[in-house]
């Protein structure tokens, strides 16, 4: 069963991220927050798929749901 850890390591190995946090317990269905530089000027569609794209098939065999939000370092630090 995949983990929350696990998705945060994926992004992390594919994806140049500021910050990278995963939530979810029940094996299924996950939260994350991703703030990354590559963010910058491409839509949140696009963030959403390089992040799909880190996953790689992840995202069709193991993961049941991933809700996310990307954020630049600046808009990041405009939620802090």
């Amino acid at each position: 069963m995949i983990t929350a850890e696990n998705i945060k390591q994926s992004i992390e190995s594919s994806l140049p991220c500021n910050q990278v946090q995963v939530e979810g317990d029940d094996g299924y269905h996950f939260h994350a927050i991703i703030v990354s530089d590559e963010f910058r000027g491409i839509s949140m569609i696009q963030q959403h798929q390089l992040v799909y794209k880190a996953l790689g098939d992840k995202m069709k065999q193991e993961i049941h749901a991933l809700s996310m939000k990307t954020f630049t370092p600046e808009q990041w630090s405009e939620q802090e």
